[in-house]
């Protein structure tokens, strides 16, 4: 009686063992007396107990943190930067028999690059062209991974940390940026209204306007007898009274 119910208990536990599921976000690659024979789509399949192994491998975009690290730019400036790594299995045989730990290799190779890419622009070209520098990273790192079965769909820089000094310094050089730009900006204003006021004054005076004009103003400060107003008359007040008496 208890061998039977060994012999059954065997035969149900290699039963269970003979079914795998597969989800859809998975790969199964199916490895026969430590060869690899195939890979399993999405679904429930069936392989042979102790003979075959099943190594599941997730193939939807995985993201994976570059830590914080120093790098010197070109112009000698320390900076803590750190980044984060997009990429997708897209081969899974080759991701589980080409390399041992796919994910921490594109992470280690990625540093790599961010080190060797960064060290080699100066600081202004870091704060400026980030977007720029994240794709030299992501061309470098998806050329060698491309081996790997595994395809790196984007490379972002996070954090870009500069020292306290370097702070202040920029903090510097953008204050006198905005009183450059603001001192320009005003200039430009009185220049316009410079140009504006010669145009008006040369269109009063070829018409004569600004003798009623002067007449207007003489009138309007006369209706008080006590204010003594002294006028000094131009002489292109003079010669638009001419023009007026006809003289």
């Amino acid at each position: 009686m208890i061998p039977t119910l060994i012999i059954v208990f065997i035969i149900i536990y290699l039963l269970a063992k003979s079914v795998v599921i597969i989800n859809q976000y998975e790969r199964g690659i199916v490895l026969t007396l430590g060869m690899y024979s195939y890979t399993l789509e999405p679904g429930l399949k069936l392989v042979v107990p102790i003979i075959q192994r099943v190594i599941k491998v997730d193939i939807r975009i995985t993201t994976a943190d570059i830590p914080q690290q120093e790098v010197i730019t070109k112009d000698n400036v320390p900076v803590g930067i750190n980044a984060v790594v997009y990429f997708q299995v897209v081969k899974p045989e080759d991701a589980i028999l080409k390399i041992k730990d796919f994910s921490y290799a594109i992470t280690q190779y990625a540093q790599t690059a961010l080190r060797d890419v960064i060290g080699g622009v100066e600081l202004d070209a870091l704060l400026t062209e980030r977007q720029k520098l994240s794709d030299e990273i992501k061309i470098i790192v998806d050329k060698e991974t491309t081996d790997w079965g595994v395809d790196v769909t984007a490379i972002k820089i996070q954090d870009i940390e500069v020292p306290a000094d370097m702070k202040r310094v920029m903090a510097k050089q953008a204050e006198a940026e905005r009183e450059r730009r603001a001192t320009i900006i005003r200039a430009d204003g009185e220049l316009t209204a410079s140009e504006n006021l010669n145009k008006a004054m040369k269109g009063l005076s070829e018409s004569g306007a600004i003798s009623l004009r002067t007449l207007q103003t003489i009138e309007a400060t006369m209706a008080n007898p006590s204010n003594t107003i002294v006028f000094a008359l131009p002489i292109e007040v003079l010669e638009g009274f001419k023009k007026i008496t006809g003289r």
